[in-house]
């Protein structure tokens, strides 16, 4: 009988899924967010998963013995790729590496899912590179800079390092509208915030200079009158990567 886990579109939470599918020995699973399901087989069991770090640290320890890091980042961007089928191919993954441990199995194209593991990455790969070649800060009240995109990929996570490496002598945000998230460096700390309200930048091209004390007053709402961490849509929050897993975020190590 199929087992359909039903998890809260978190990284935590998928990497829990996963655990929970060894764990109960799920021999024919698929792995849903829960705010996308719909029952069409009646006969499937539905299983609730209630998202564990120590779970989801437990798989990520397991694949970095048999992927190493660059194996895990290549996950990582399956998972930021929003691609329909990234519980399928992550899945996939981290069943094929338990099972042939001593194996790369990121390099066996012959395998239907690895390969689409690897065209999504490259196509990730191209997005993050086109956001760190053409985002275009403006300058705002009390010398903030401000850049909004709207990439095809949830791709703020992968170019985090790279504008904390490169622009450390100014503060600056990154606004990924489609998302409703972004990221803030106030000269100490580079960090993601998440809006309880999605920005209003609408017309933003037309408006932007003239709308400074607006933009001054979304700076004062939202990331320095109260503690970052504090700050955040919860209900987004979950769904990117947690800090402890920035350490592979980046494929310099």
């Amino acid at each position: 009988m199929m087992t359909t886990l039903l998890y809260d579109a978190s990284f935590d939470g998928l990497f829990t899924a996963i655990f929970e599918v060894f764990e109960y020995h799920y021999h024919d699973a698929e792995i849903i967010n829960r705010e996308k399901f719909q029952q069409e087989n009646i006969f499937a069991e539905i299983h609730e998963v209630i998202t564990q770090t120590e779970k989801s640290d437990r798989v990520l320890k397991k694949l970095e013995q048999n992927l190493g890091k660059q194996g895990i980042h290549k996950l990582l961007k399956v998972f930021l790729s929003e691609d329909p089928e990234l519980e399928k191919l992550i899945l996939s993954a981290v069943k094929q590496s338990i099972k042939h441990s001593e194996e790369n199995i990121l390099e066996n194209f012959a395998d239907a899912d690895i390969m689409k593991i690897s065209k999504i990455c490259k196509s990730i790969d191209r997005e993050s590179h086109r956001m760190t070649a053409f985002v275009r800060f403006e300058k705002m009240q009390d010398d903030i800079f401000f850049s909004k995109i709207d990439p095809d990929f949830n791709v703020l996570p992968l170019i985090r390092k790279h504008f904390n490496d490169r622009y450390q002598d100014q503060k600056w945000i990154i606004y990924d509208l489609r998302r409703n998230y972004g990221i803030l460096y106030d000269l100490n700390n580079c960090e993601f915030f998440y809006p309880d309200e999605k920005l209003d930048v609408k017309n933003y091209q037309d408006k932007f200079h003239n709308e400074e004390k607006n933009y001054q007053t979304l700076w004062q709402r939202y990331f320095t009158k109260t503690n970052i961490v504090e700050r955040k849509n919860l209900k987004l929050h979950i769904q990117h990567v947690p800090k402890r897993y920035w350490k592979y975020l980046t494929e310099k190590w």
